[in-house]
């Protein structure tokens, strides 16, 4: 394992709500010394005092970029907080659907990882699991988006949705080597309804809050169908990032039973 573990803090997005702070204090509680913030452009002041009481880095963060008519606010942001990837975690499925999106994606995605590089950051992008399940001409579109994306383009591997969308997650790593930066590691069933389910992580911003039910049954790291030690073997220099999008008992314990896994068969 490169380090100890981050966390997404939109998991525990209702206390962030109710007191940032206390909910990072809580976060650094359970052991954590890494977090990657969402929504941090127009909270940068209070995730800096937050990060600053409770000890606690943000090697990545994630905001809507690729939509974004400004993308320097969020990169300002960013540098303000010591992020050093910007990451954006939601394109949605209507948009992943031929050769020409993923090609239009992609260029996106470049132009912004050249606007961060000029500030010394990079742009990176966060799947879900539409990027694997949307087909062209039998290839999934996700490897389409990579043949057209620049090298320098962080990958952050959603690997609950890559998997849920029908990829070979342990193989896609170990293709894509050092591409992939970041792993999102949850658990939970793969097979079922769950696989064209809606929309998970910070698109929940964007769709009714009910929507979130349709996560409850993601599960801590080990406790599931995904196979996350196999995963976590293939991508040993990777940043592990504890997430849930929906859980249905207390989300802080949730989130401390993965990093006890991860500190028990992530060595």
């Amino acid at each position: 394992m490169s380090s100890t573990p981050s966390v997404q803090l939109y998991t525990v997005r209702d206390a962030i709500s109710a007191d940032l702070q206390g909910a990072i204090a809580r976060v650094a509680e359970i052991g954590f010394t890494q977090v990657e913030p969402y929504a941090f452009v127009e909270r940068a002041d209070e995730f800096e005092k937050a990060f600053a009481a409770s000890g606690v880095t943000a090697p990545s963060g994630h905001a809507p970029v690729i939509d974004s008519d400004d993308p320097t606010r969020a990169f300002d942001a960013a540098a303000q907080l010591g992020i050093g990837t910007v990451i954006d975690p939601f394109v949605p499925s209507d948009r992943w659907q031929s050769i020409d999106d993923a090609a239009r994606i992609a260029d996106r995605v470049n132009e912004l990882q050249a606007i961060a590089a000029e500030r010394g950051l990079r742009f990176g992008y966060h799947n879900h699991q539409w990027e694997f399940a949307n087909h062209v001409d039998g290839r999934s579109i996700y490897e389409l988006f990579l043949e057209r994306l620049s090298p320098d383009v962080a990958l952050e591997l959603d690997t609950y949705w890559s998997t849920v969308g029908g990829a070979d997650t342990p193989e896609l790593l170990r293709r894509l080597g050092d591409r992939v930066q970041f792993l999102h590691i949850k658990d939970g069933p793969i097979q079922g309804d769950i696989a064209t389910s809606l929309p998970s992580s910070e698109s929940a911003l964007t769709v009714p809050e009910a929507l979130a039910t349709a996560f409850s049954n993601q599960l801590p790291a080990g406790s599931g169908d995904v196979g996350v030690a196999a995963i976590l073997k293939a991508a040993p220099h990777a940043l592990r990032v504890v997430e849930f999008d929906g859980y249905a008992g207390d989300v802080f314990e949730g989130i401390a039973a993965s990093f006890a896994w991860l500190a028990e068969n992530d060595k």
